[in-house]
């Protein structure tokens, strides 16, 4: 090898080093300092609650029978500390499971969601609490107006919400969006994927449900939610997570690389903003 040969390997050779060690460094040092707090629907969580005595909604089934990668395990994957508290099926507001008829077990409501998450992250002294170790709430998509079993009562008695039901849902995610922001913390909230990567129709006839939203009408929610958010918590951050989107056969959940994808851009979302900070 001639010394215009050595010279042009080891320029190639730094180059790819370099390049190596960049990937490397975001996946190990320009994640969060501190954990991310987590809660949302089965996109942040793939386990459906259970209680200490073996009780809850779905009888505490996991999505795809544990064989999915939710948005909880691909952060960390990437190597974020995630306190994730998230439930598979859970609405912004509490409500009993009515699939495939009504019960007493219960999911979560976002708000309660966060207060859990909360203690998770909390610090204390001999004085007593004195803050939290935590500077993102990232809250995830959830089932409000998707679906019959979205709404806490017989499946027979439920219709797709209008539009002032719909904006009932995103006044609860804005209520949590800003409980984060005054605790000094910052909401991240992903955008909704668009329904032509879904099928919808075939999530409802393997789900036992009754119904679920046309490609319209989730689009339709989507776009509101979006514009809402935007309007009205302009220091949360948006988060177009779901850009690439396949689901893994069930019509609705997204398979592992595109949970891995939307964890990814979460994560250069959130440095992007300390960034700027």
């Amino acid at each position: 090898m001639n010394r215009k040969n050595t010279l042009i390997y080891s320029l190639m050779t730094l180059i790819l080093s370099t390049f190596a060690g960049g990937t490397y460094a975001y996946e190990h040092f320009f994640l969060p300092d501190k954990p991310l707090i987590l809660i949302g629907g089965s996109y942040a969580n793939a386990n459906t609650p259970l209680t200490q005595d073996l009780q809850g909604p779905l009888q505490g089934l996991s999505v795809g029978s544990g064989d999915y990668v939710d948005l909880g395990t691909a952060l960390t994957r990437y190597g974020a500390k995630v306190r994730n508290e998230g439930q598979a099926g859970a609405t912004t507001f509490s409500r009993i499971s009515c699939n495939p008829v009504c019960g007493q077990a219960t999911w979560d409501s976002y708000s309660t969601q966060l207060q859990r998450a909360l203690r998770r992250v909390a610090t204390f002294d001999i004085s007593g609490p004195t803050g939290y170790n935590a500077e993102y709430a990232i809250v995830s998509i959830g089932n409000d107006c998707l679906h019959s079993d979205s709404f806490g009562k017989d499946q027979s008695q439920t219709r797709p919400c209008s539009v002032a039901e719909m904006n009932a849902a995103i006044d609860r995610l804005i209520a949590v969006g800003q409980e984060v922001l005054d605790l000094g913390m910052t909401p991240v909230f992903p955008l909704y994927p668009k329904a032509r990567n879904l099928n919808l129709s075939h999530f409802a006839q393997v789900s036992g449900l009754i119904w679920a939203v046309t490609n319209e009408q989730f689009d339709a929610f989507g776009q509101l939610y979006a514009s809402r958010i935007h309007q009205e918590l302009p220091d949360a951050l948006l988060v177009k997570a779901w850009k690439r989107f396949d689901h893994m056969g069930d019509g609705i959940h997204p398979d592992e690389r595109s949970v891995m994808s939307a964890a990814y851009r979460i994560l250069w979302a959130i440095y992007r903003d300390q960034w700027y900070h």
